[in-house]
């Protein structure tokens, strides 16, 4: 019987440590890329994510399209079969994989049958190091990038962006502080000169993070090394600063978006101040609570909008804070004024304590379903690498349960000592305007044709 409980033990304790996903095999090679392996709980399966440290925000706004067109000249081809013989070679393998170019780096996913980890992993690195740049290739992977959003764009498009008709609220408002270029970057003048230099300062070993989650070879860590490891090295480049504040914008602007409609949209966005070692987290549960605050008081209360929502955003070296709302047209004063007593609201009596209990648990119980899946886990380490340290991820549940009321109710007080800045996106005219609009331009024209008919029989 004591045997057999023991065994029980042991089992409870293997399926608990299997079941922390912030326990990884973290190391770095001797060239610097590090490395963070994780046995997953899907067999037969990996999940890879080669992360290099560079993006849009390394560069300035006439070239920020560098590392975006890079990543997809890298797809073109590693010898003369080109792109498709690239693709039919990890087609083969029974892969699929893609990249992304962000503000802070690019990353290339994969996903890849556990048997030919090691082949793909090859094709991998092939495309690293022997990519063809020419110029036919390089014409090619403009037009790609042209397609895509950031590319090649009308005068039209460019009009409208200048006219702060391109960009949503949010977007528009970062244009305006100079955290965000104005305009989107074109790559038809981008030299494959100025792609090698991306590619040979910042595709280096020791600006690399390879994350691999699932089914892994026993003998991975020896192959990563005689193959990944065998990458030379640079001297670190250093990235540009973020953007800060450096423009004044309107407290309150009306962005007109389409022609005719009776829909409008409420963005009342705040910079976060910076506040203390626990700020993301303190961050987030302030966000649960006032988007919980404005569906009790937009939806349920004053059945203004039906899905408000609060929202969390980065542009350079600034986080927002937004407070939004679908309405009627009509309703955007109400819900201005809906917004503003509870603000009022809030200072004076501070956070119900009870709802920041039970939001605060509940962002805690999320944790324990949140990331299911070697992909998901993938994807996990990849988006919090900067929470990552001697072998394991900060806890997020651990981090949220420590945010104290006290705390929540400091950060709401700093983040409204200052008015922000409200957005109201709507069409140009309401469907009675449109009707009215329209009256007008028939009674000119009426005139016009009475007028012309007067002076046509005087002139006889």
């Amino acid at each position: 019987m004591r045997c057999l409980l023991f065994i029980c033990v042991l089992l409870g304790a293997a399926q608990s440590f299997a079941l922390d996903r912030f326990s990884v095999e973290g190391y770095q090679l001797p060239n610097g890329v590090q490395l963070i392996l994780k046995h997953g709980y899907e067999r037969g399966h990996v999940s890879i994510r080669l992360v290099v440290g560079v993006g849009m925000d390394d560069f300035s706004c006439a070239d920020q399209q560098l590392p975006h067109l890079l990543e997809h000249l890298l797809f073109s081809g590693v010898d003369d079969s080109g792109e498709g013989g690239l693709e039919e070679r990890m087609q083969a393998l029974g892969g699929e994989w893609n990249a992304y170019t962000s503000n802070a780096d690019t990353t290339f996913v994969i996903e890849a049958p556990a048997k030919n980890q090691r082949k793909i992993l090859d094709l991998l690195l092939s495309l690293l190091t022997r990519t063809q740049m020419t110029d036919q290739r390089i014409s090619e992977a403009k037009q790609v990038v042209e397609r895509e959003d950031g590319g090649h764009y009308s005068h039209l498009q460019r009009w409208l962006d200048r006219q702060d008709l391109g960009h949503s609220a949010s977007n528009q408002l970062a244009v305006e502080l100079g955290l965000k270029c104005a305009e989107r970057a074109e790559v038809h003048n981008l030299t494959r000169q100025q792609l090698e230099a991306v590619g040979n300062t910042w595709y280096a070993p020791n600006n690399m993070t390879l994350i691999m989650v699932g089914d892994l070879d026993r003998l991975l860590p020896a192959y990563l090394e005689r193959t990944y490891g065998a990458l030379e090295p640079v001297d670190p480049s250093e990235h540009l600063p973020l953007p800060a504040i450096e423009a004044k914008a309107d407290t309150e602007r009306t962005l007109v978006r389409g022609v005719v409609g009776e829909t409008a949209k409420l963005h009342w966005l705040l910079p976060e101040p910076v506040i203390d070692d626990q700020n993301d987290e303190t961050w987030d549960l302030l966000r649960d609570y006032l988007e919980w605050s404005l569906y009790s008081e937009l939806r349920l209360k004053h059945e203004l909008s039906y899905g408000p929502w609060a929202e969390r955003e980065v542009f350079g070296g600034v986080s927002f804070l937004s407070l939004n709302a679908d309405l009627a047209r009509d309703d955007v004063a109400k819900a201005q004024q809906v917004m503003g007593e509870l603000k009022q609201r809030l200072l004076k009596d501070g956070l119900d304590p009870q709802t920041f209990t039970r939001l605060k648990n509940a962002a805690v119980a999320r944790q324990a379903w949140a990331v299911q899946g070697n992909s998901a886990l993938a994807d996990y380490y990849w988006s919090a690498l900067g929470d990552y340290d001697g072998g394991r991820f900060a806890d997020p549940s651990k981090r949220l349960q420590a945010v104290t009321l006290e705390q929540a109710n400091s950060a709401l007080r700093q983040l409204f000592a200052k008015p922000g800045y409200v957005r109201i996106e709507k069409p140009l005219l309401s469907y009675n305007g449109l009707t009215v609009a329209l009256a007008a331009a028939l009674s000119v024209l009426v005139l016009m044709f009475v007028g012309w008919r007067i002076w046509r029989r005087r002139t006889r």
